[in-house]
């Protein structure tokens, strides 16, 4: 499997797939067992995985748990990503295990480590934003971590770009540890990110990591065929075609599934690895197979060629980006007072 650096800044490097262990485990009442969750990480290995990425709310920490377990030695072989944040649901019910500030971030690292049967994580996200805790303390806090050799690599997962490129700004004006990625919601059928946050990582050079690359299964097609699924057994993280627009991506991944003869899933998944060979830094669809069947199919979109498929799923699925990004070409002519005004590049409007 291909691997790549995450990112322009940094050296942490990911395979092209990342595995998402959110299924390891039945605390949520749906997901994987254990030898289930370990025939997969095998699987993932042999063909050439590297990069797992958890949580320590997954499973109520049974998905660390399991990892822990699974990796036994043979850690030095993956990047192990974990998130904290929601610390209430593993480590304590009370307001002062929850949130991004310093003590609920340390203390859930420590109990990530102990679950993981680790001594570093890879790297660390903040996998919600609390919008309480300034993002200086954040910031500051990742970098004692990382001198402390606790983390290695910091990264914000679902935050809005503002405040992602204020943590950025901040960490090199300040000489702390860089933030090396964010983390957030993409595929066919949820493209808002193309809005800011991926012009932002294209523009810092920073990673992402891209999960729900099924829409939470919508894209499979399942859910009209009456199949099981997140939307049944979680009642949440899910896309649905009730938007006329998401619908019409639907019947187009169909389509092209039909004519290329292969699951509607790999042709979701395939665009989406192709949306990232194309990005100018890297770019990590995060997978996330309950079953080692599931896994070959997710592994199979890797030599998946779409061809002119991929164009025509880019277009339906495309989204309107709204102000400022479609604004008239004649803008900045107006902005200069008409079309008297020429600008070039290092020197100042003249008439």
């Amino acid at each position: 499997m291909e691997h790549f650096t995450l990112g322009r800044n940094n050296g942490l490097r990911t395979s092209a797939l990342a595995l998402g262990a959110g299924n390891f485990g039945t605390r949520w009442g749906h997901g994987a067992e254990e030898p289930a969750a370990s025939a997969i990480v095998d699987r993932f290995a042999e063909a050439g995985g590297t990069f797992i990425d958890t949580a320590a709310s997954y499973q109520a920490g049974e998905s660390e748990e399991i990892l822990g377990r699974v990796l036994a030695g043979r850690r030095q072989d993956f990047t192990i990503a974990t998130k904290f944040a929601m610390g209430g649901m593993v480590d304590g019910t009370g307001v002062l295990q929850t949130g991004n500030g310093r003590r609920a971030m340390l203390r859930s690292v420590d109990s990530s480590l102990r679950r993981l049967d680790t001594d570093y994580i890879d790297l660390l996200w903040v996998h919600w934003p609390d919008f309480v805790t300034p993002i200086e303390e954040i910031v500051r806090a990742y970098d004692d971590l990382i001198s402390a050799g606790k983390v290695l690599y910091a990264g914000f997962s679902n935050f809005p770009s503002w405040l992602t490129a204020r943590g950025v700004t901040l960490a090199e004006v300040r000489g702390w540890a860089p933030v090396a990625a964010v983390q957030l919601e993409y595929s066919l059928v949820e493209r808002s990110a193309d809005r800011e946050n991926l012009p932002m990582v294209e523009a810092l050079g920073l990673g992402a990591a891209l999960w729900s690359p099924l829409g939470g299964g919508l894209l499979t097609g399942k859910y009209r065929t009456g199949e099981t699924g997140r939307l049944q057994a979680w009642k949440k993280v899910i896309q649905t075609d009730e938007d006329p627009a998401k619908a019409a991506v639907v019947d187009a991944v169909l389509a092209a599934a039909d004519e290329l003869g292969v699951p509607a899933a790999r042709v979701a998944v395939a665009w989406l690895v192709e949306r990232a060979r194309r990005s100018t830094t890297g770019i990590v669809p995060i997978i996330g197979p309950r079953t080692a069947e599931q896994l070959d199919d997710y592994l199979a979109a890797l030599d998946l060629d779409l061809g002119s498929h991929y164009d025509r799923l880019d277009e339906v699925s495309r989204i309107d980006l709204g102000q400022p990004h479609k604004g008239d070409a004649n803008v900045l002519s107006t902005v200069l007072g008409g079309n008297n005004f020429r600008v070039r590049p290092g020197t100042a409007p003249s008439a």
